[in-house]
């Protein structure tokens, strides 16, 4: 998707991404209990090298490896300012259409109701009646004050564990950048693993367990 990584530049062409997204939805689709949620947070579409339906194509793409679909959530980052082009300024010669959101794309394995883990939920009624509405608002993560150049707030993956996971279930992000899913799930008493090959954002990710999630050093590894 074009972002620059600290030791990976991502500009795969658009296939190169299609194939690549495979293989590790696949892992993802092997490792996951059969009663697992896969959260998928992804662009709605991309207009760098060419317009392309991102969420509509991982969507398929999931499905196909064998997951099943079972709805999406629309993620308001209101943030229209960053945006750089415009196509055709005040034309209809050649517009870009963009739109300030990304998508939660939610699948299961086989099945929908969770038979396995604690059964222990700790979403509250005020917090389950606004997530389970499909738009959710909030603000965006500035990458300079997490130095990633593609962080997301913690709200994000709290919500999602919160309302799709029971207290003690294990957390897998495969990506794991500067940690803000482990740090999510660690504070809401869920097992997390991280995966991350990039040494700098590891360390990242292990300051700010120790920072923002008061974890003692000895329990990360």
């Amino acid at each position: 998707l074009d972002i620059k990584y600290n030791s990976h530049n991502d500009t795969l062409s658009y296939k190169e991404y299609l194939s690549f997204s495979k293989k590790w939805i696949s892992r993802c689709f092997r490792w996951l209990k059969d009663d697992g949620r896969f959260c998928l947070n992804i662009p709605l579409d991309k207009n760098k090298g060419g317009q392309q339906s991102v969420g509509a194509d991982l969507t398929t793409l999931a499905k196909k490896i064998g997951f099943k679909y079972h709805s999406t959530i629309i993620w308001n980052e209101g943030n229209i300012s960053r945006r750089t082009a415009w196509g055709s300024w005040l034309s209809a010669s050649a517009p870009y259409v963009i739109a300030p959101v990304e998508l939660i794309v939610i699948f299961y394995k086989k099945y929908w109701k969770k038979t396995s883990g604690s059964k222990k939920s700790d979403i509250s009624k005020k917090e389950f009646m606004e997530w389970t509405n499909g738009l959710w608002t909030f603000s965006g993560e500035s990458k300079k004050r997490v130095g990633h150049p593609a962080p997301f707030p913690i709200e994000l993956p709290k919500r999602c564990i919160k309302l799709f996971s029971y207290i003690g279930d294990t957390i897998l992000d495969p990506f794991m950048g500067s940690g803000t899913t482990l740090i999510a799930a660690y504070i809401n008493n869920r097992k997390v693993i991280g995966i991350e090959f990039d040494k700098t954002y590891c360390e990242l990710a292990k300051r700010r367990l120790i920072k923002e999630a008061l974890i003692n050093e000895k329990k990360l590894f």
